[in-house]
């Protein structure tokens, strides 16, 4: 073997010695020593002993200071002393150092290890309440509740008003949030970032919200005026939007309950079958008239269903309520005037038309002595009109040149048998109810009158 040969596997062997050496150093040293790039609570510990990365600890923790970000960029501070904060070694720096990979040592200068030894980290629980407590993003004046993003009306529409954050801390995790900074060494404590905050319930990204929004406007923007013809009552915006309520999947729909209740009251107002009026008589009298089948009835289930479809659809209109029952004229005086008046007591009959008494009759009526016979009060309304018809009658002939019924089977007739009428004949010669007067006189009523023109009766 040549010398060069020896000189190079010398020169190997010593190469391989020293790497050992230094390797095997490296292993025993960092045995007792934090390895490069260690952090202990914070602190750069790298190559320190257990002692002198405590007598580090001890000396930082007494000099520590926690810095507290809150929104809107306030900042405060708890100081060691505040929190009564001590280092008190319980093995936990020792146990980092006997867990490290001692045996890839070598690889450790271009690494960063973060360690925490919170175990360590004593603090007096009392004077880290009272400092936290009196920390001025604690005080409850100085604490804002969030708001939920919700729906207002603004310029004739509805829009959303986002949701506001508030300063209010939520006490608990604020606190547990300050102390796990205290014990680790961590600073600053963002309080925003670490979700201290109480938070709104309702986002203006809500998508429930933004569905709802839509359908307020699209529901209330209609505008129904029914019209009663001297008087009209309307459903806009104001009234609509009182009717909303929501649905199982907490969207806006219409309350059917209050539109019902709405035309209910609608009809306590308007309707007018049976309900008492104020009537002036032939002879000037003004007195009181209730009870019949004349007027005007809405009906109400028919036109909750109108109404409702009318808003669901953006339905602007113009409308009568649906009716179940309709008189002659839609006004609040809806007698009118043309109508025909029975006096039972004077046993006369009237007969205007616009206003101008056309036709005027001494009558027979219903018989008062006679069960069932006695002729109804109230205000009744006429149905279709027949000539030259029968009608049903015990002791007198029943073929008639004119019928105009008005309650029932009752109704107003000529009677050509007869050739008195007036004064006391009904209470001997009365009818089942009815009313009989002279031909001629019928005759106008039955050429003048249409269906459904009041019939007031009075006694």
């Amino acid at each position: 073997m040549s010398s060069r040969k020896k000189i190079m596997i010398t020169l190997i062997i010593i190469l391989l010695l020293l790497t050992a050496g230094v390797y095997g150093y490296g292993v025993y040293y960092f045995t007792e020593h934090f390895l490069p790039g260690s952090m202990v609570n914070g602190f750069n510990c790298s190559y320190m002993t257990v002692s002198q990365s405590e007598e580090l600890l001890t000396q930082k923790v007494g000099a520590y200071v926690l810095t507290i970000d809150t929104r809107n960029n306030g900042q405060e501070s708890i100081t060691a002393k505040q929190a009564g904060l001590s280092y008190d070694s319980d093995g936990s720096v020792d146990k980092l150092i006997r867990n490290q990979d001692r045996f890839t040592w070598f690889l450790a200068f271009n690494q960063h290890r973060n360690y925490e030894v919170s175990s360590s980290i004593k603090y007096d629980e009392q004077k880290t309440e009272a400092a936290i407590s009196e920390l001025k993003c604690m005080q409850q004046e100085n604490m804002t509740e969030p708001s939920d993003a919700h729906i207002e009306e603004k310029d004739d529409k509805f829009v959303i008003v986002p949701e506001q954050e508030g300063t209010a801390l939520k006490p608990e995790k604020t606190s547990q949030d300050i102390i796990d900074a205290l014990v680790t060494g961590r600073t600053p404590v963002d309080l925003e970032t670490d979700g201290c905050y109480k938070e709104p319930k309702v986002y203006q990204s809500d998508e429930t919200l933004t569905k709802n929004c839509d359908l307020i406007n699209k529901l209330t923007d209609v505008v129904i005026t029914y019209d009663f013809d001297d008087c009209t009552e309307t459903v806009d915006r104001d009234m609509i939007k009182n009717w909303l309520t929501t649905d199982e999947n907490g969207l806006y729909t219409l309350d059917k309950k209050q539109i019902e209740a709405y035309i209910s009251e609608l009809a306590a107002k308007y309707d007018t079958v049976g309900t008492e009026r104020t009537f002036n008589t032939y002879d000037g009298r003004e007195i009181t008239v209730s009870g019949g089948n004349y007027g005007w009835q809405i009906d109400q289930k028919a036109e909750l269903k109108e109404l409702t479809e009318l808003i669901k659809n953006g339905e602007t209109q113009v409308r009568e309520p649906v009716y179940s029952h309709e008189g002659l004229v839609r006004k609040t005086n809806d007698i009118g005037y043309t109508y025909i008046e029975i006096d039972l007591t004077a046993q006369r009959m009237v007969f205007y038309k616009d206003g101008t008494p056309t036709a005027d009759a001494q009558i027979v009526s219903g018989n008062p002595f006679v069960p069932n016979c006695a002729t109804p009060v109230g205000c009744y309304t006429t149905g279709e009109m027949k000539s030259g018809c029968t009608v049903n009658g015990e002791d007198y002939p029943s073929a008639v040149n004119y019928w105009i019924p008005f309650d029932g089977n009752l109704g107003i007739s000529d009677a050509p048998w007869r050739m008195d009428f007036g004064g006391q004949l009904y209470e001997f010669e009365g009818t089942h109810g009815s009313i009989c007067a002279p031909s001629d006189q019928v005759q106008i009523i039955f050429s003048n009158v249409e269906k459904n023109t009041p019939v007031v009766i009075y006694e």
